[in-house]
């Protein structure tokens, strides 16, 4: 089932962000899902990619949508 699992200085330098925004992301639910091994936080890159596919918008009429669904939720 381990194929390869990646660090959280991994993700971050991958998606842009500091290692700071995807902690915040966890807590408040809002970024890739990700797997807890003891204190540790790994990802899956299946995971990273479902993600990314669910961040992806034709239009920002489309971002607002899903904002708006994700608070009524």
């Amino acid at each position: 089932m381990i194929n390869s699992l990646l660090t959280c200085e991994q993700v971050a330098v991958e998606l842009e962000v500091t290692v700071a925004t995807l902690q915040l992301w966890r807590t408040r639910g809002k970024g890739p899902r990700f797997v807890k091994i003891g204190r540790t936080c790994k990802y899956r890159p299946e995971d990273l990619n479902a993600w990314l596919a669910s961040q992806t918008f034709g239009s920002l009429a489309e971002v607002r949508a899903a904002k708006t669904a994700a608070v009524q939720s």
